[in-house]
């Protein structure tokens, strides 16, 4: 499976396109403050096709940007040879101009774009350090990508989207200092695009130390599901958070029934389980077990694994 579709939404704002082409621009622009521009170039540029920087400049002429709160980062010319530092650069050369911005996501590409381990990325804190009130940070794809720890005392949310998560950048997220972030979402994805990560990596965010005000953990998309589960089990983290996302991997009855026999989660109102591979028996388990308590269990999409020549493959939702 591959992401069906571009953001709609983003920081809780509609999502619209600053016209790729300088004779396509409106005569009137929706107001600055009301959408999270984004900004998309070809990734596949011909001659005459303008750049990301190009667009970036047209957008700071054309639009009020001392009133917009939001940004997406679309594709950029050859995203999967040149990396994002460009354009990094260029957003936080443009701190003075965007003084309300509050967030940014950077790499909003299909897989007819970029597949999402293709997509060339790099350091992306600079970014935490030119904008000190910068609330949301995401970013797809983990090739190239950095991220040393940082400290910044106001982002709420940080989701990195890849199809194969390295564990020294787990690591490196695991520590940073960010005490107001609340929602942290990680698609650690399969081995053999990249994802290395262990439970070791993961288990200073699960003992939730540098996270004090998380509400919303998501460790999705992963090959080793089962074994991430079995781990959070027994995380101190757990206990503080409304919402816990452990879809769209390779979730097995082993996984589930790991989690049942670890401490409560009566607390939560939300335990997503979504793409998975559960029997019908282990699927109505967990939800008689927490539903009745007011929990919101998802355990849609139900997947069966593919047998050849003797062998059972599984796959994560979004895996290129």
């Amino acid at each position: 499976m591959t992401l069906g579709d571009y953001l709609h939404e983003f920081h809780g704002l509609p999502v619209a396109d600053f016209p790729a082409r300088p004779d396509e621009t409106p005569a009137e622009l929706p107001d600055p403050a009301s959408v999270a521009w984004r900004l998309s170039a070809s990734t596949y540029a011909e001659d005459d096709d303008e750049q990301w920087q190009p667009l970036f400049e047209r957008f700071l002429a054309d639009v009020d940007t001392t009133r917009v709160r939001a940004l997406v980062v679309g594709g950029w010319d050859e995203a999967f040879e040149n990396s994002s530092a460009d354009i990094v650069e260029a957003l936080t050369g443009a701190k003075d101009r965007l003084p309300a911005l509050e967030a940014v996501f950077l790499g909003d590409m299909l897989s007819e774009d970029c597949e999402i381990s293709w997509i060339v990325q790099s350091d992306i804190t600079p970014l935490l350090l030119a904008y000190p009130g910068l609330r949301t940070l995401g970013v797809r794809g983990a090739t190239g990508l950095e991220f040393p720890p940082v400290r910044h005392e106001a982002l709420r949310r940080l989701v990195v989207q890849t199809g194969g998560l390295p564990g020294r950048l787990v690591r490196n997220i695991a520590a940073c200092a960010l005490p107001a972030l609340e929602h942290l979402e990680l698609w650690l994805g399969r081995d053999d695009y990249g994802n290395d990560t262990t439970t070791d990596d993961l288990e200073p965010i699960l003992e939730g130390t540098r996270l004090p005000a998380l509400k919303y953990l998501g460790l999705r998309n992963s090959d080793t599901q089962d074994d991430v589960v079995a781990a959070v089990a027994s995380a101190p983290v757990v206990a503080r958070l409304t919402e816990l996302d452990l879809s769209m991997g390779v979730l097995t009855d082993k996984g589930v029934e790991a989690l049942l026999a670890g401490q409560s989660l009566t607390h939560l109102k939300r335990l997503d389980l979504s793409h998975h591979y559960l029997s019908d028996a282990v699927r109505e388990r967990v939800v008689k077990a927490l539903a009745p308590h007011g929990v919101d269990v998802d355990v849609s999409d139900a997947q069966a694994p593919d047998e050849y020549d003797g062998t059972v493959y599984r796959y994560t939702a979004v895996g290129e």
